[in-house]
């Protein structure tokens, strides 16, 4: 296995690391990832996660790839509305957003703004710009798709046959209403 990266909140209370690279490195311009990170970055001191033309940059792990070196105890998960298929958990010691999961998914989606900007993996594509009312202002700099294709999925899917069509949990302390 490759490197493991150690990442932290803003305030340095929970951290994590993450081992090997990432499955996929994606900025998502959906309209949920867009509607959730104005939401958080509301939140007491939190920081936003969206680049300066609205994505949602992430980098997708295997869940058997996260580890909590400390403040596991300090996650809270946000939902969009309560029965939402997917939660973003926050370090509630310092409302740092971590990361997406999606009900059922055996990867995380650990946003970028975690990493240290000269470490920070580079986005390999933007998907979900058919949200957009006008998606003519996005940089050219990698593919701009406007929906999830079969390649992002085949990724994904490669992933949980490595993991042996695993899934693990993880637990979270409290709900956030942002």
């Amino acid at each position: 296995m490759n490197d493991t990266t150690q990442l932290a909140c803003a305030c340095g209370h929970t951290r994590l690391a993450v081992d090997g690279a990432p499955i996929l490195v994606s900025e998502c311009l959906c309209d949920s990832c867009r509607k959730a990170a104005a939401r958080l970055a509301a939140l007491p001191g939190a920081r936003t996660l969206l680049t300066a033309y609205g994505a949602t940059p992430s980098a997708e792990y295997r869940k058997d790839r996260v580890r909590f070196l400390s403040g596991a105890e300090r996650l809270g998960e946000f939902r969009l509305t309560p029965g939402a298929g997917s939660r973003r958990v926050v370090a509630t010691c310092c409302n740092t957003p971590l990361f997406l999961e999606m009900k059922g998914a055996h990867w995380l989606s650990m946003y970028l703004p975690l990493w240290p900007e000269a470490m920070r993996p580079k986005a390999q594509l933007r998907t979900m710009t058919g949200d957009l009312p006008d998606a003519s202002a996005l940089p050219d700099d990698i593919p701009n798709l406007k929906t999830h294709t079969v390649s992002f999925y085949a990724k994904l899917l490669g992933a949980w046959i490595a993991m042996g069509f695993r899934n693990p949990k993880i637990a979270v302390t409290e709900k956030i209403d942002a």
